[in-house]
């Protein structure tokens, strides 16, 4: 078959996330074996470091005196591989930032301080600079203290840069949001993200690969300039889109949990919407669902990726953020408050959706699209 109608025939099937290299479900099951061969703790229950079970799984809780010491580790997956093409490494500290300090956001976790690992074939001092400059603006944004990092030179090994990086956040305890409050009737207001944010790139490019497109092509849609940080001239590309950095919500969501317009305890829960999408709502409660019935406008990108690549609306929002990064259920007596409250301070956000009682499953205003599990 010529090539040409090999990439028809795929096209005409639909590109999909597990057939991009990364299947959700088999993470979900590594993870869980990992999880279960570990040991308990050998810290006595009490004691600063013992850990303290937590629902939900964004980010891990430890004792710590009268407080919690909150722990959340993550890296920037393939969206480097296009940063690596482009030459451009503004936004990815920016991203390994955001992937860590926006879990800790959801156990009610203050970030404090961050430390970096990066993995190189061979170190670029002049890579590694603008690396440090994308992290100095990550802990601006972040509001917190780059406290330490490595860098491990692994050639035969590593053929390209990765980065991670660890964020330490703090709570005093009696104040964490674990979902345990969650009730049927609760109201979901969702932020806007800047875009892709750093989930799924695997499907992007194999996307882009697909339908022959390059990073530095015009974006073949429309584009809202402001959202999108440039390092071009010209038209917007579409390495300039898909590279745009991962939104940090410290601000405002820190300053909503510590000195908002409602108590702490009408925060019934928080999501941050990543790998999996949508479905990491379930994450927070076992027994209660969720309903879309207004999501946020989905961002130009989302729609070009699902055309060119012919990908069902399920598989999309299992995916990506689709304009939505962070979900946050209140008290639906303070909704409208807490709303207008973020409003203030973050464009875009808005009322979404509520908790029900549906058997533990996420149901959208699309009805194609439904999750019974994470």
């Amino acid at each position: 078959m010529m090539r040409g109608a090999r990439v028809a025939s795929i096209m005409a099937e639909g590109l999909d996330y597990a057939g991009s290299g990364v299947d959700i479900d088999l993470e979900g099951n590594a993870v869980g074996a990992l999880v279960g061969a570990l040991s308990r703790s050998v810290r006595k229950p009490g004691s600063p470091g013992a850990p303290v079970d937590l629902p939900g799984g964004f980010g891990g809780l430890v004792e710590f005196g009268d407080n919690y010491l909150a722990l959340a580790t993550d890296g920037v997956g393939s969206k480097l591989s296009i940063a690596t093409k482009l030459n451009q490494w503004a936004g990815v500290g920016i991203d390994c930032m955001a992937m860590n300090v926006n879990d800790l956001l959801c156990v009610g976790a203050e970030p404090i301080a961050f430390v970096d690992y990066i993995a190189v074939p061979k170190p670029d001092p002049e890579i590694h600079a603008a690396l440090g400059a994308s992290l100095a603006e990550a802990c601006r944004r972040a509001r917190v203290t780059l406290a330490g990092g490595e860098t491990a030179s692994l050639p035969g090994i590593v053929t390209e840069l990765d980065l991670s990086g660890t964020a330490l956040g703090w709570l005093a305890k009696g104040s964490e949001i674990t979902g345990a409050n969650l009730k049927q009737g609760d109201v979901l207001i969702g932020m806007p993200s800047s875009g892709v944010h750093s989930n799924g790139y695997s499907l992007v490019r194999n996307v882009v690969s697909h339908c022959g497109a390059s990073w530095e092509d015009a974006a073949p849609f429309e584009v809202n300039e402001e959202r999108i940080e440039r390092f071009n001239s010209g038209p917007v590309t579409l390495g300039e889109v898909f590279l745009n950095p991962t939104r940090i919500y410290c601000d405002p969501v820190v300053d909503l949990i510590q000195d908002g317009p409602c108590p702490t305890e009408q925060i019934h829960g928080i999501c941050h919407v990543t790998g999996g999408g949508l479905s990491n709502l379930l994450r927070l409660h076992d027994t209660l669902g969720w309903n879309i019935s207004n999501p946020l406008p989905i961002l130009a990108e989302f729609n070009w990726i699902q055309e060119q690549g012919n990908v069902t609306d399920r598989e999309m929002h299992r995916t990506f953020n689709m304009g939505c990064g962070m979900i946050i259920a209140v008290d639906s007596s303070v909704a409208q408050t807490v709303c207008s409250w973020l409003s203030q301070r973050m464009d875009g956000c808005a009322i979404i959706g509520e908790v029900v009682d549906n058997g533990h499953k996420v149901t959208h205003s699309n009805p194609d699209v439904v999750f019974e599990h994470y």
